[in-house]
């Protein structure tokens, strides 16, 4: 996916709080959230996201480290749906 299909979808969700279901071309799908750190904009302009995993979900939104994420490379991503 581009980087514009990909904002399209985070601008019209509640994409910081709210689990969405990224699936990929060449692996499984993971549940997370997407994150919005200081260095959102850089990474968005070059189609990477970072993603907080379902596992970690609890352990962010108690504590906000941003460490708990993965950023992925949004070209790799094939559809993204709310769960």
């Amino acid at each position: 996916m581009t980087n514009q299909q990909i904002d399209q979808f985070l601008s019209n969700n509640n994409f910081n709080q709210e689990p969405v279901k990224v699936s990929f071309r060449t692996r499984n799908a993971i549940t997370g959230i997407f994150l919005k750190s200081a260095d959102y904009e850089d990474l968005k302009q070059k189609n990477f996201w970072r993603i907080i995993n379902e596992s970690n979900i609890k352990k962010y939104l108690a504590s906000k480290d941003a460490s708990l994420a993965r950023i992925f490379n949004g070209t790799e991503f094939v559809k993204l749906s709310l769960v």
